[in-house]
């Protein structure tokens, strides 16, 4: 998962600013400043709108739009973040196989998109 996130292009790699030291900060190229608040787990920081968590972890705090993530809920797919200052903040369980980490990978995208108002960021 690691290697995938950050084989992006148009993301780089960073020192989480909310989440401990282990945590991987998913950062957008030339884009510093978050478009909203809601769309970066640190608000009013650099924008961070994605970071991994540790390899004996594996699950993933993220920003999307708090219908998507509610579906996500629903679906058991993820949990409200426990620490949120928005309804935009979830937890998004680690994968246990091929099919999962091709299902996180996706919302990974949503959020990237979400943070930069893109429509689609997939290229």
């Amino acid at each position: 998962m690691v290697a995938r996130v950050f084989g992006r292009e148009n993301v780089e790699e960073g020192i989480s600013q909310v989440s401990p030291a282990s945590s991987r900060a998913v950062f957008l190229v030339g884009m510093a400043q978050e478009r909203d608040p809601q769309t970066s787990l640190a608000p009013g920081r650099r924008l961070e709108p994605v970071h991994l968590h540790g390899v004996e972890d594996t699950s993933v705090h993220l920003t999307l739009p708090t219908a998507r993530g509610a579906e996500l809920v629903q679906l058991g797919w993820a949990e409200p973040h426990q620490y949120a200052d928005f309804d935009t903040e979830f937890m998004i369980y680690g994968p246990r196989n091929e099919q999962e980490l091709e299902q996180v990978l996706s919302v990974i995208e949503e959020s990237l998109a979400f943070a930069s108002d893109e429509e689609d960021l997939r290229h």
